[in-house]
């Protein structure tokens, strides 16, 4: 399903070399074996857009894109984090937390029940609600090991209750205990695509399953989901 949020991307062969392409509304990431090939796409974008103001461009091994820092600078791999991103949302939140609060994972052992907890008043549900959000744009983007605690707090922010208020505080503390931490990708081979899937039947309080999938090409995954 076409996410308006997601970047997308295409590629086109030029010189028998790829020429990929990531775009989000008026942001691009473009790269290419040859530095001419994206001179020149560059040249072709001003000649369209410039009028409306130039098109600028940075390059090198290190990149800032829809909050993700890119660093290409470790041969065979690629590094991204978006701390700039966790530590303003972990400063917004009402409860600061101290080096010695810790959390081993994200998700408690009772991640789907829903408990009979009273109900968040409505400032406190806003706030859950407000923070499940950011945490939603983090985890696809940088942080897939939250992915799975995220997606099944996303199913509460319509009436969320004092469980779901536990959940949330533990995935904060969680995120304030690997801030630093740094998405790596690197490819054993790029002829072999391995796909891991998983689902855990009817353990939602509906009786609904819940699927998750990721898929890799050696070390990371490049692509992952986790849904109701």
């Amino acid at each position: 399903m076409f996410n308006p949020y997601d970047p997308c991307v295409a590629n086109k062969m030029i010189d028998g070399k790829q020429h990929t392409i990531c775009f989000h509304v008026d942001d691009i990431m473009a790269s290419h074996v040859s530095s001419l090939v994206n001179d020149t796409f560059a040249d072709w974008l001003n000649s369209m857009y410039g009028h409306y103001g130039k098109v600028k461009q940075t390059r090198g091994n290190f990149h800032h894109y829809l909050a993700m820092h890119f660093d290409f600078s470790h041969r065979g791999q690629v590094r991204i984090h978006m701390k700039n991103y966790i530590e303003p949302m972990l400063n917004d939140f009402p409860i600061q937390f101290t080096p010695e609060d810790s959390a081993p994972a994200p998700a408690p052992t009772d991640l789907h029940t829903t408990g009979t907890s009273p109900k968040l008043p409505p400032k406190e549900a806003e706030t859950f609600h407000t923070f499940v959000a950011k945490a939603l744009f983090l985890c696809k983007r940088d942080r897939p090991d939250i992915q799975l605690a995220v997606a099944t707090l996303c199913t509460r922010v319509k009436d969320p209750n004092q469980d779901d208020w536990r959940k949330l505080l533990r995935l904060m503390v969680f995120l304030s205990k690997t801030r630093d931490d740094e998405l790596i990708l690197s490819p054993d081979r790029l002829d072999i695509i391995r796909w891991f899937v998983d689902t855990a039947f009817a353990v939602h309080p509906d009786f609904k399953s819940h699927t998750a999938g990721a898929m890799t090409l050696g070390r990371g995954c490049i692509l992952n989901g986790s849904r109701k």
